[in-house]
């Protein structure tokens, strides 16, 4: 099979097309021909020599697909060879086939291409794990998303104000909180032009923030736990501004509030299973409804996979980035 390889950790001119053996389905997996595959962050981070796949796992990149069920392992039940689906995986996203795990799958929802259902696992899975699990969001709660352009910005506006809940997000540019009020948010804020905790207190009249999603950190945190509300959750999905923070224990404890943080790709497969459950009970209808989709900013083919990488790293971008291996 046709996959990315890298030459050596360093830059997106570093990726390759190349072939290989085609995994196999083991017991309790399904292979899926893969018809397209997500660009998320953390693949940029392997690429650098920073983020190495788990004991294991597929050294090729990749951590979300969609595509057709091409065989089944041993024990497979209530999947079929055919069916669309799309999937989370540890790595190896980025090939013409893939094997999952089976509490990983999930079907394409209804109506939904492939290039669109490739965009969902990574983001979703992680917004629902952080958001709605570890923040514990409820709807007339406010969550507050930084980075709210991004793919998981954008899933986490969509989905949280689907849910019922009020929700803000910073930026940086005019365009961009643009595309975030588009999508629900009912204030952005251009973190380079105002300081964000000052301008969501006026707004909530010095209440400050339920929960709040946090890929910043460094800079961010003293003004994140200035915002916090009492008994809110502060929740750490990356350090791209820095990793290294100072807390004010008194604040925190006047607060009663929560920090907390958390990764996905090293968690078990039982664990991703019950994430996976979640999201079909309850957001899969709003996928089926049309309630939402993922936003999509721009589609490559594999052979351009270092432009994909490139525009991932510019932070030009607004919404996911997809592979289409089917061109």
């Amino acid at each position: 099979m046709k996959h990315v390889a890298l030459r050596a950790p360093g830059p997106a001119s570093g990726l390759y097309i190349t072939e290989g053996p085609r995994p196999r389905a083991e017991a309790g997996e399904v292979l899926v021909k893969v018809h397209a595959a997500g660009v998320n962050r953390p693949d940029i981070i392997q690429r650098l020599g920073n983020y190495p796949p788990p004991p294991g796992a597929s050294d090729i990149l990749g951590l979300e697909v969609a595509g057709e069920i091409a065989a089944l392992g041993e024990g497979v039940e209530g999947w079929s060879v055919g069916d669309r689906v799309c999937a989370l995986v540890t790595g190896g996203g980025y090939a013409e086939y893939v094997a999952v795990p089976v509490p990983q799958l999930l079907p394409v929802p209804k109506g939904m291409d492939f290039i669109t259902a490739a965009a969902i696992p990574e983001t979703y899975f992680t917004v629902w794990t952080n958001v709605f699990q570890s923040g514990a969001l409820k709807a007339g709660e406010s969550l507050l998303v930084h980075g709210g352009a991004s793919g998981i910005g954008t899933t986490a506006i969509m989905l949280a104000h689907a849910l019922g809940s009020t929700v803000y997000a910073t930026v940086s540019s005019e365009e961009k909180a643009e595309v975030c009020r588009s999508l629900g948010a009912v204030e952005a804020v251009n973190y380079n032009a105002e300081n964000f905790a000052d301008r969501l207190l006026e707004t909530t009249g010095g209440y400050g923030v339920d929960v709040i999603l946090d890929m910043r950190g460094g800079p961010f945190f003293a003004d994140n736990m200035r915002l916090i509300a009492t008994r809110g959750r502060l929740v750490h999905i990356a350090s791209l501004a820095g990793r290294e923070v100072t807390l004010d224990i008194s604040l925190l404890m006047r607060k009663r509030a929560i920090v907390t943080g958390s990764t996905l790709r090293a968690r078990s497969v039982e664990e991703k299973g019950e994430i996976a459950r979640e999201l079909l009970e309850r957001v899969w209808p709003l996928f089926d409804a049309g309630t939402i989709a993922p936003e999509i900013s721009r589609v490559f083919p594999l052979a351009e996979v270092a432009s994909a990488h490139e525009l991932v790293e510019s932070n030009k971008l607004i919404g996911k980035t997809v592979l289409d291996l089917t061109v």
